[in-house]
């Protein structure tokens, strides 16, 4: 396909990208980036990347890749609960300063002959080309404006968070939460350079009602930053901070916000990055997304024989591992918003709780990369010694756990089949899509008075984890046993479940093939 003139709105990572893959692919044509801020103002301080990420941009051009490496940080992850400490092997994590990412983009775009014009305001609607990219940001003042062709939608969340920073480098990136009188505070924090970290704080609105910062929030200009949340969190985290100033940038409280669109292009206008779409940080930066969406949208216009084409072959190639991400994406972000809740766990089994928090990363893949935590973890689960534990089919060991409960012992975590037709359980047919909405709170709150309460539903795997999740909540909020119904092809979700002190136990609704489990007898009283 011939293109003559491309126009990308928004000088973001994403923006800055597609534009030099553009003009790589198509060096006759003329691209121009329209920025409306100076090229060296930006908000935010790091930019992780992950070694997936790495792998996709270094396929799709080396050269700025390498380029980013070389201005990039690397670090190790950890979480930390008071002084339990856990490490976790993430391979190949880098973070880079945002101003340092936009600088070397900015070059490598220039250098492949894009046309960068900066504070300059354009509107697609004026604009004179074959091609228009929308890069303007989750404010996307082109997908507001042509919302009738795009159809977004936003979601806000529950919780609030804020981002800033600090002037000295962390060990490694650190989850770790810090309990105040007014509640708990959780910072996802890592270094991007060597006297810089990032920090993003985030707690419930209650707790940031209860500290004040619902009037900090409302005293602080757009422009400004919330001085008064940032000296008490400088106090709150002062231990992980080894007493440095935490910096903010624009630094305010927000409710993370999801967009999604029912299209993504409408004639020669396409979205890429934020303006489409958004995920919760706790599984995929927004940087991450948009860069990899300029990578599907130039293969689309390189391949395709007619722009419409292009961009409908570009959505429909990229917007089933977008939706896909935004999905665990939003578990994850449940997940985080609850969890002051979990900080009673045993370290490796909080932590193996958050890798598979969102069903992305199972059991079995944690234990290969991380042998020693995961061990200890389902010691602290089995209350064994960790020679106890076997090497392989960890799944079916955890299933024939023992289990104790107000003096009643189960010899496994399968629940015995008579005990759903119990008169002291309640069988609770869960429907709804979310662990977390008003419905499920409502059940929560009202749960029946009964010994046992027992969940069944559809048995797809989405809804098997939210039953999970639901009875996370069942069995901190009631004293009843939990049981979690599930199909058998789940049974790695419901090992990591119960590791994770999601639920007590577990019903499998079909009969187990005996090679799926040779080892656990018990499995075939449930079927």
């Amino acid at each position: 396909m011939n293109l003559e003139r491309v126009a990308v709105l928004g000088g973001g990572p994403g923006g800055l990208y597609a534009a030099r893959l553009l003009k790589r692919s198509h060096p006759d044509a003329e691209v121009s980036l329209y920025e409306q801020s100076s090229p060296d103002k930006t908000f935010g301080f790091g930019v992780g990347l992950a070694s997936r990420t790495q792998r996709n941009l270094r396929e799709a051009d080396p050269a700025s890749l390498e380029a980013i490496v070389a201005a990039a940080y690397p670090h190790e992850m950890s979480m930390q609960v008071g002084r339990q400490i856990a490490h976790l092997p993430h391979g190949d994590l880098l973070a880079i300063a945002r101003t340092t990412l936009l600088d070397v983009l900015q070059q490598q775009a220039q250098h492949a002959g894009v046309r960068l014009n900066y504070g300059v305001r354009r509107d697609a609607r004026d604009l004179d080309a074959d091609l228009i990219i929308a890069a303007d940001g989750i404010n996307s003042a082109t997908r507001t404006q042509l919302a009738d062709r795009f159809a977004p939608n936003i979601d806000t969340g529950a919780g609030l968070y804020l981002w800033c920073g600090t002037d000295f480098a962390l060990p490694s990136a650190l989850f770790i939460p810090v309990t105040t009188e007014h509640g708990t505070f959780v910072a996802h924090a890592y270094p991007y350079a060597p006297d810089r970290s990032t920090f993003l704080i985030e707690t419930d609105e209650d707790t940031w009602r209860r500290a004040g910062f619902d009037v900090s929030t409302d005293r602080t200009a757009p422009q400004d930053s919330d001085v008064s949340s940032l000296l008490y969190l400088q106090n709150a985290f002062a231990e992980t901070l080894e007493h440095h100033r935490l910096i903010g940038n624009r630094t305010r409280w927000t409710h993370f916000r999801t967009v999604s669109c029912g299209s993504w292009h409408s004639g020669n206008v396409v979205l890429l990055g934020d303006a489409a779409h958004t995920a919760h940080y706790s599984i995929g930066s927004g940087t991450k997304l948009a860069m990899e969406d300029a990578i599907a949208l130039d293969h689309a216009v390189t391949t395709a024989p007619n722009l419409e084409e292009a961009l409908g072959e570009y959505e429909r190639v990229r917007r089933p591992a977008v939706e896909y991400l935004q999905h665990i994406a939003h578990r994850s972000e449940l997940w985080w918003e609850s969890f002051p809740q979990r900080m009673d766990l045993p370290i490796e089994q909080l932590t193996i709780a958050y890798m598979t928090r969102a069903g992305k990363v199972s059991l079995s893949r944690f234990l290969e990369s991380a042998p020693t935590l995961v061990r200890n973890g389902l010691a602290s689960y089995a209350k064994v010694p960790t020679d106890a534990i076997p090497d392989t089919d960890v799944t079916t060991w955890i299933l024939d756990q023992a289990f104790v409960w107000d003096g009643e012992k189960f010899d496994h975590r399968i629940a015995p089949a008579n005990l759903r037709e119990a008169a002291t359980t309640a069988v609770l047919e869960i429907g709804f899509d979310s662990a977390w909405s008003s419905e499920a709170t409502s059940l929560v709150d009202t749960a029946p008075q009964a010994r046992t309460l027992w969940l069944t539903g559809p048995a797809t795997r989405s809804a098997l984890l939210n039953r999970l999740d639901l009875a996370e909540r069942l069995l901190r909020r009631t004293d009843a046993v939990v049981v979690v119904e599930a199909p058998v092809s789940c049974s790695a979700d419901v090992a990591a479940g119960l590791v994770s002190a999601r639920t007590h136990l577990a019903f499998f609704t079909e009969p187990v093939p005996a090679e799926t489990a040779p080892a656990f007898s018990g499995i075939g009283a449930s079927t």
